[in-house]
């Protein structure tokens, strides 16, 4: 899969082909939801929250994508080779949850403190920090 861009369309280019023109397909690719993850997750843990378990299943049924990417982030209290298992470990998580729903994940990555939304300088900024990202790829509407 690689980033296409051609005649104003642009998107992720795939081996899929249009069964009515046999032509290769661009997608469409969104951040289409973005969770706190003291909300899907447990303090310090990978381990789902009942509510966040919930989430993501409603999520996953409703969505409407063909396939996902999820990414997990944390903020940098912790060691930087601890955040980044801990990240990879719940963005593992959500995978396999959005798989339990019948989903398609492509990709699953664990950035850990690395990719920050905000300043890791007060509680605030930190817990904007700490979340997953869940990339949704859909064909273009006609």
């Amino acid at each position: 899969m690689h980033w296409w861009a051609d005649g104003g369309v642009e998107g992720y280019m795939v081996s899929r082909r249009d069964p009515k023109t046999g032509r290769h397909m661009c997608l469409e690719k969104n951040t289409c939801a973005v969770q706190n993850t003291d909300v899907l997750f447990k303090t310090d843990s990978y381990q789902l929250t009942a509510q966040g378990q919930q989430w993501l299943r409603q999520f996953f049924a409703s969505a409407g994508a063909f396939a996902y990417a999820v990414y997990g982030h944390t903020d940098s209290r912790a060691s930087d080779e601890y955040n980044m298992r801990l990240s990879q470990n719940r963005a593992n998580t959500v995978a396999g949850v959005a798989r339990q729903s019948g989903a398609v994940v492509d990709r699953v990555v664990g950035f850990g403190e690395r990719r920050p939304i905000a300043p890791n300088n007060s509680a605030a900024n930190m817990q904007k920090n700490r979340r997953v990202e869940i990339v949704c790829y859909r064909y273009p509407n006609p």
